[in-house]
């Protein structure tokens, strides 16, 4: 299985990612080690959605990430829910 996931940071910027090990790619987020979240401190994981392939996922988050509106990730988040065609 795959994930498209959402993490926050404490200036509520966003960071969206896809992954096949989500806990493994939170930790790397949360540990340092990633170059993309380095700069953002402290991280929140606030919203993960899960797909049968990774292909799926990476669709999903490039679109969400093309965007660029900070008001559809928090409709998100709150409604707990990607509504998007791949």
């Amino acid at each position: 299985m795959s994930w498209v996931y959402i993490l926050e940071n404490e200036d509520g910027k966003y960071y969206i990612g896809s992954t096949t090990n989500l806990d493994n790619r939170l930790k790397h987020h949360q540990g340092g080690h990633t170059p993309s979240t380095k700069r953002l401190g402290r991280l929140k994981f606030v919203f993960s959605q899960e797909y049968k392939l990774l292909k799926s996922a990476r669709i999903i988050e490039r679109k969400l990430k093309k965007l660029k509106r900070k008001d559809y990730i928090k409709k998100i988040i709150e409604q707990g829910t990607i509504k998007m065609r791949q």
